[in-house]
């Protein structure tokens, strides 16, 4: 029974996959110490062959390198593969080449006789060719473009990893995205990395060849000559031409996977495959083509030269870039103003009022493919998970970007804005990347200076082929169109009360009410009105607090609406029911928090202040300066001690605190003792209104 489900488990065609690399290891051994017929030698031979084939042809069809992520492991079987082979033979050659030159198989005496002509002196030559081309040459050079490839990766992989994350939280991408695009890079500094590595293997195959090649020649005309009693001559015929046979049937298989290396490693990642690249680069210039027809014309005039050869492909190169040149070209997409309509006597109605949409994005006309839906544009999609992230994040749907082009902008410009009012603007470049110094790179790039329009950093528009380059210097590089999508997220998240309106209020309790209808129904109408709900869900959100714990929301407000209806005293009540995750959401998970405290004189005077019935507003001039100055200093340190800027105050000042300092010291949160949670240890760092 154990033995049945044994054999069934190996000759299950999901195990017999898993089986394939320890079995093919083992029948590579087993040639290296069992010989082999001349049958079984003409069979392997071919496979050889066959399999370097395939290996060039899967090369050259690919479009970015991981494509064949598996080539370094198929270099090395096929590098083993050819020596097991070459001992196999060699111990055939050896021991029965005195019989004639099929002595090894016929594959062996039709690469001697056949491809050399039968003459071992122009065998040798043809096979040293071989070796110096594929050692001197292909491998050599393939080996030194994956090392260099592999060093720029490794360079590139901390600036690829941070354009990742910068993806991820302006939400352009999902954590199941970010992971895959994370996996790529490794695998792709991988791949060099065993490319480099792998090289090596060709290039020792190549020295392995030649020094085979020797020993075959001096070994069997020693057993020859000394063995069985043959002439110098016949020793030489026989096994100089099975020797050289059998490099040759070796050596040319060796060639064409040291090709599809080179092929493998030199090429950039393009949508196109090598094929694809090379007639669409090379071949797409007319001018070139009338160029080279007609320097290939002149040449075959001169008397003594191959006139029809150089007169036949001039006339060929010329006919080429003529069908180039008249086939028809697709023209750069001029958008052009649509006329205005006449003006039609007839009355106006309702109907000519525009609603104005609440989120809008403008873009000028050469950024129009950027959101074209027929073009598939990325930034659609971008702006779908932008949506997706802030209601994740903050708590609630906001309302759907509106998006249309502007032909009174800059055609490079882009606009967005909120209730018809611009909130922000900037300018992209289409085709180009814009590379953002995060503040640690040392060398420039050349490219049009500028900033980034979401955090104002320094950043370069560069041309895509510094990409690489840029990254390895440490820049973070972007495209147009994840240039706009993070504005718009910072610009969403920043005016995220603006955005919550009575129908999204509604929109959300609606959406609690399916889980917990009862608790809905308690509170709206019946205890506090819809706008007085809306008011301390855009006050939470004016202070960056995100509202996706609406269930604790909603049994604050049951607790305390019946005997409080003021929207700003209800804030500071759900603000202490949700302190745990306000602190979380500003320190993570630390254990210790490192605050800004106010002096004891000033606290006393801003108590005083509030007492006699002043807000911010009414505060005594030189009162208000001071405060000012000392916070903005204290969250400078702050930051520069790598802390968030923090102030922790008494309950009773913190809402005055945070209108006041809010316009002044936006990076500032302002936190009451009472929304501290128990467990969590106060580190006071700095004092507002003490000693500087």
């Amino acid at each position: 029974m154990n033995g049945t489900l044994s054999l069934s488990n190996i000759f299950n065609p999901a195990n017999a996959r898993t089986l394939a690399a320890p079995l093919f290891i083992v029948l590579v051994l087993a040639m290296l110490v069992l010989p082999l017929p001349p049958f079984a030698l003409d069979m392997l031979f071919t496979f050889n062959i066959a399999l370097s084939i395939m290996v060039l042809l899967v090369s050259l069809s690919t479009k970015k390198a991981l494509d064949f992520a598996a080539f370094p492991t198929v270099l090395l079987l096929s590098t083993l593969l050819r020596l097991s082979l070459n001992v196999a033979s060699t111990r055939v050659v050896l021991l029965h080449g005195h019989t004639g030159p099929d002595a090894a198989g016929k594959v062996i005496e039709a690469f001697g006789h056949f491809l050399v002509g039968g003459n071992y002196t122009v065998g040798i030559i043809v096979f040293v060719i071989l070796v110096v081309i594929n050692f001197v040459v292909i491998t050599k050079g393939a080996g030194r473009i994956a090392e260099v490839s592999a060093r720029f990766t490794l360079d590139a992989m901390p600036g690829k990893q941070m354009a990742i994350d910068a993806d991820l939280n302006a939400g352009l991408i999902d954590e199941n995205e970010a992971r895959r695009r994370r996996a790529e890079i490794a695998q792709e500094s991988d791949f060099y990395g065993s490319m480099d590595g792998a090289s090596k293997f060709v290039r020792g195959d190549a020295i392995a060849g030649i020094l085979i090649l020797l020993i075959n020649i001096v070994g069997g005309l020693v057993i020859g000559l000394l063995q069985h009693d043959l002439s110098l001559a016949d020793a030489a015929s026989n096994y100089t031409l099975l020797a050289i046979g059998d490099g040759l049937v070796a050596q040319i298989p060796a060639l064409v996977i040291s090709i599809a290396a080179g092929a493998i490693v030199s090429r950039v990642s393009t949508e196109e495959d090598i094929a694809g690249q090379m007639l669409s680069n090379v071949f797409s210039k007319t001018q070139a083509l009338y160029i080279t027809a007609g320097i290939l014309g002149l040449m075959g005039m001169i008397p003594g030269m191959p006139n029809f050869a150089f007169l036949l492909l001039a006339g060929g190169l010329a006919w080429l870039a003529w069908r180039r040149s008249h086939q028809p070209q697709q023209a750069e997409a001029e958008v052009e103003a649509p006329p205005v309509a006449a003006v039609e006597s007839q009355e106006a109605t309702w109907e000519d009022v525009a609603p104005i949409d609440t989120l809008g994005l403008e873009v000028g006309y050469r950024l129009i493919p950027l959101v074209d839906h027929s073009a598939d544009g990325e930034l659609v999609r971008r702006i779908k998970g932008i949506r997706k992230k802030f209601a994740r994040e903050i708590g609630f749907l906001p309302p759907a970007v509106h998006i249309r082009d502007n032909l009174e902008i800059n055609p490079n410009s882009y606009r967005i804005t909120l209730k018809g009012v611009e909130i922000g603007s900037g300018e992209v470049r289409t085709g180009q990347f814009l590379a953002i110094d995060p503040g640690n790179v040392v060398t420039a790039l050349p490219g049009i200076a500028t900033q980034d329009p979401a955090f104002g950093l320094p950043a370069v528009w560069i041309d895509a082929e510094l990409r690489d380059q840029a990254q390895a210097m440490g820049y973070t590089v972007v495209d147009p169109g994840t240039v706009v999508a993070t504005h718009l997220n910072h610009l969403v998240t920043l005016h995220a009360a603006e955005l919550l309106g009575r129908q999204e209020t509604q929109a959300l309790l609606d959406h609690l009410g399916k889980s917990a209808p009862k608790l809905v129904e308690d509170l709206v109408p019946k205890m506090l009105s819809l706008s007085v709900v809306q008011k301390v869900l855009q006050n939470l959100l004016v202070e960056g607090v995100a509202i996706r714990d609406m269930r604790t929301i909603i049994d604050t407000l049951l607790e305390h609406g019946g005997r409080v209806q003021d929207p700003s005293e209800l804030t500071s009540l759900v603000r202490v029911a949700l302190g745990r995750s306000i602190v979380q959401q500003i320190y993570g998970p630390s254990s210790e928090l490192p605050v800004i405290a106010l002096d004891h004189n000033l606290e006393r005077l801003l108590l005083q202040t509030l007492q006699a019935g002043h807000d911010g507003a009414g505060m005594e001039p030189g009162l208000a300066d001071t405060l000012l100055e000392r916070t903005q200093a204290s969250a400078q340190r702050q930051e520069a001690l790598g802390h968030p800027a923090v102030l922790l105050t008494p309950a009773v000042l913190r809402p005055l605190l945070a209108r006041f300092l809010r316009r002044t010291v936006p990076q500032l949160k302002v936190l009451s003792h009472a929304e501290v949670p128990e467990g969590k240890q106060i580190k006071v760092t700095s004092l507002v209104g003490g000693a500087a």
